[in-house]
């Protein structure tokens, strides 16, 4: 392995991202910021590395511990890194409001049908 990788590989080795263009993307709108900053999808990153990752469902703050470019298993990617202690409990959190909470549209998927329509019109939500 490389002292240093580009930010997008890391991303996509570590099982952050499904593809390394939806790594790359997430680095452009500044959805991943290393140390507080924003980056560009060929800033390299290397051993020691604080990233803030927001992947669209979870937010992540991890210490990035070894660097690869390849895409291995899931207990090898969950090797190149630390989440750290905050990161643990806002997750928890998040999911225990989750579980108190539902979103109320979160199980409809696109547009109602029409008897979809009429059932949550008699129920008066």
């Amino acid at each position: 392995m490389t002292d240093t990788v580009r930010i997008d590989k890391w991303l996509w080795a570590a099982r952050f991202f499904k593809t390394r263009s939806l790594a790359t993307d997430a680095v452009e709108r500044g959805k991943v910021q290393l140390d507080g900053d924003r980056i560009k999808p060929a800033r390299n990153v290397k051993a020691g590395d604080k990233l803030d990752i927001d992947n669209g469902s979870t937010e992540w703050q991890v210490i990035v511990k070894d660097v690869s470019d390849k895409r291995g298993p899931a207990p090898v990617a969950q090797a190149l890194y630390e989440e750290t202690e905050e990161s643990v409990r806002r997750r928890e959190q998040a999911a225990e409001q989750r579980r108190y909470f539902r979103e109320p549209a979160s199980h409809l998927k696109g547009r109602p049908t029409k008897r979809d329509r009429r059932l949550i019109d008699k129920s008066g939500a």
